[in-house]
């Protein structure tokens, strides 16, 4: 199974494109610098992929989050099921 869809790596394409031609900005709303880092354009590229609901994991630091609080969710239910 694919982790990412076809659209999807046609946002990142676009957003590389844009990049080689310096009108791709960086931070909310395009009002940060013009982007001159490769891995920079494919994480926008990414980001505008998943606004837009395609197929894309979600970013590693949301993923991350998630397990850290699915631990400690778990270590409350276990301390209450035990007294």
């Amino acid at each position: 199974m694919a982790k990412y869809s076809s659209s999807a790596s046609k946002e990142v394409k676009s957003a590389l494109h844009r990049r080689r031609k310096r009108t791709l900005k960086s931070g909310p709303g395009g009002k940060g610098g013009t982007v001159t880092s490769r891995k920079q354009a494919i994480a926008i590229g990414l980001s505008e992929a998943r606004a837009k609901g395609k197929k894309v994991p979600a970013n590693r630091k949301t993923a991350k989050r998630k397990t850290a609080a699915e631990k400690t969710a778990t270590r409350k239910t276990a301390r209450r099921k035990s007294t």
